[in-house]
């Protein structure tokens, strides 16, 4: 299943430099691993905000969530998520 992801983070003003660049590199390498496990297939940024869209090929909800909340800037992220379906009209999908 296809899942296009908002994610918007919101840091703490008060977060530790040394943990936030901690988190911030953590997080970078989370998000490679997965776009080279298949799982995250593409990766914008959100011009002039701190956030990011993405789209995420899983099986489940259950593997969504389980993706998502093991991304290290997660208790700092507010999410938004839309299922995706193939339409009708997507010329790849024609026979």
């Amino acid at each position: 299943m296809l899942f296009h992801v908002r994610m918007d983070v919101a840091l703490p003003h008060d977060l530790d430099p040394h943990r936030r660049t901690e988190l911030l590199h953590a997080e970078r390498d989370r998000l490679l691993e997965l776009q080279k496990m298949g799982v995250w297939t593409h990766l914008w940024q959100v011009v002039g905000q701190y956030g990011a869209i993405g789209i995420l090929d899983v099986p489940t909800n259950d593997e969504l969530h389980a993706f998502l909340s093991s991304l290290p800037l997660w208790e700092f992220m507010r999410v938004e998520v839309t299922p995706l379906a193939t339409h009708s009209s997507d010329q790849d999908a024609q026979p």
